[in-house]
């Protein structure tokens, strides 16, 4: 994979991250498949991606006072529960089941998002 590729990758993600709080991943994995790069791998290296930028979102949004400490710390715990079974079924699900799950996801969050 070619630097300005990787680039890219970063600059998109981050970009999602910081407006929407989220959904680089669904930019980065797409990217990432173009690479030649195993689906799981795919998923995976974007949660680490999504999560170094996250972090860095996550102090802008406190610094500009636009975080809910207390809303944010009562979906945790159950969030890591989800982590947990999402990174073990990710282990086991086929390759093919898995881009067409994310797939199905994306364009649910799209119609959401349109009709809403």
């Amino acid at each position: 994979m070619k630097t300005p590729y990787k680039c890219l990758i970063g600059i998109t993600s981050g970009l999602l991250n910081g407006l929407f709080g989220s959904g680089g991943g669904v930019v980065a994995v797409p990217l990432l498949e173009k690479s030649n790069i195993e689906q799981r791998k795919c998923h995976a290296t974007s949660v680490v991606l999504i999560f170094i930028l996250s972090i860095v979102s996550t102090v802008m949004y406190a610094v500009k006072d636009n975080l809910d400490h207390k809303t944010a710390l009562t979906f945790i715990p159950a969030g890591i529960v989800g982590a947990v079974i999402g990174a073990g079924i990710l282990k086991k699900i086929d390759n093919s089941l898995l881009r067409r799950v994310f797939g199905v996801i994306i364009l649910i969050s799209a119609v959401r998002m349109i009709v809403m």
